[in-house]
């Protein structure tokens, strides 16, 4: 447990005690497909070295330079209160050198952790300002846990990317390929952001923070008007309602994003606390730094695959339920095509039919049911 004294150069004055999780890998709270992308990318010969070179096109020194002189840096005599968040969540995350941390003015509530050779974390007054200690001391571990997993150095490919597609737009080939690599960069990305949102539940150890912080995002500083409970119901709702044109507009509209919908987070969030793997991590079970080498990218391949492989029959999305149709053979599969995308929409959301006419078999004097061709 936390005890409020200093560990390893980290000052630790929590508000209450917390657990701690000493030698913790970042394979213990990272979503399977964020952690299979990263494991092979990890054991990719010369992987580090190529990026290493790739530092000098990089504008991560500009970047350095630049919240540098124009933020005001974290520290005991700047947002102090801010630099107690840091270095708590690093002394529970056990990260050894506490990265930098810099306060960003800009209305928008936004975090990022951005460098090559050592990470860097920058808040937005925005997010300061509409966030209360516990739901910030969440941020902080959510990024804290960018650090941790290495995902710092994509990210800062990610921005660099995207500036450079918006460079070269007008070459179409050139384009093309650059915005093919931030496609692919920005799905392993969203991911990565549900992991850091579990770094940030281990951090804060309060999911009703965690729950908040995500609706405040979602929704400004007006938490008397929301509520968890119907919230959730949003990404319920989001999930499972409409038909296939709604599944594609959804794939459309995520696609863009570096982040997944925020009742999404807040979805997956309270299903991960709520899981056994949770509860045996605060119990101080867990996968250790030390055995990241013995890493099998196979075996991560494989747990990111069954990972899908039960999203897919789990969800309730029309697309995804079409998909395990296609799969298992669905023997109404005919119809439903025939009747179109209604024939997708999800049962609960089917609008009444009205009356129809008697069949044969549905005659007046029959005792039996009339038949549901639905």
């Amino acid at each position: 447990m936390s005890d409020g004294h200093e560990h390893n150069g980290h000052e630790n004055v929590p508000s209450r005690q917390r657990r701690r999780f000493p030698g913790i890998s970042s394979r213990t709270y990272e979503h399977p497909a964020d952690r299979s992308a990263l494991v092979a990318l990890r054991k990719l010969s010369g992987f580090d070295t190529v990026f290493k070179a790739l530092s000098g096109l990089l504008p991560e020194r500009s970047l350095r330079l630049l919240f540098l002189s124009d933020s005001v840096r974290v520290s005991d005599q700047q947002f102090s209160h801010l630099n107690v968040m840091l270095r708590d969540a690093c002394y529970i995350l056990d990260l050894e050198k506490v990265p930098p941390m810099y306060v960003s003015q800009d209305p928008q509530p936004n975090a990022m952790c951005i460098g090559l050779d050592e990470p860097i974390i920058v808040v937005t007054t925005g997010l300061v300002e509409l966030l209360d200690e516990e739901e910030m001391r969440a941020v902080v571990g959510h990024e804290v846990g960018h650090a941790l997993s290495g995902h710092s150095v994509y990210r800062t490919i990610l921005l660099f990317l995207t500036s450079l597609a918006v460079r070269v737009a007008w070459i179409p080939l050139g384009n093309l390929a650059i915005m093919a690599i931030v496609t692919g960069l920005r799905e392993w990305f969203r991911k990565s952001e549900l992991s850091a949102d579990r770094a940030g539940l281990l951090v804060g150890q309060d999911l009703q923070a965690s729950m908040r912080g995500l609706m405040k995002i979602a929704g400004g500083n007006h938490l008397h008007e929301m509520n968890v409970d119907a919230f959730l119901a949003q990404a319920e709702e989001y999930e499972a309602g409409g038909d296939l044109r709604d599944s594609v507009l959804k794939i459309l509209n995520v696609l863009p994003r570096s982040h997944p919908f925020t009742t999404v987070r807040a979805a997956e969030l309270k299903k991960w606390a709520e899981s056994r793997d949770y509860q045996r991590i605060m119990d101080g079970h867990y996968p250790r730094r030390d055995e990241d080498k013995d890493t099998s990218v196979r075996d991560s391949w494989r747990e990111s695959a069954n990972h899908y492989t039960t999203h897919v029959k789990s969800s309730k999305d029309p697309l995804m339920k079409l998909v395990t149709d296609l799969a298992g053979g669905a023997g109404d599969l005919g119809d439903r095509v025939r009747r179109g995308f209604g024939g997708f929409a999800n049962p609960a959301q089917k609008p009444p039919r009205g009356p129809e006419t008697p069949r044969p078999s549905d005659s007046p004097g029959d005792d039996r049911p009339p038949r549901d061709d639905s």
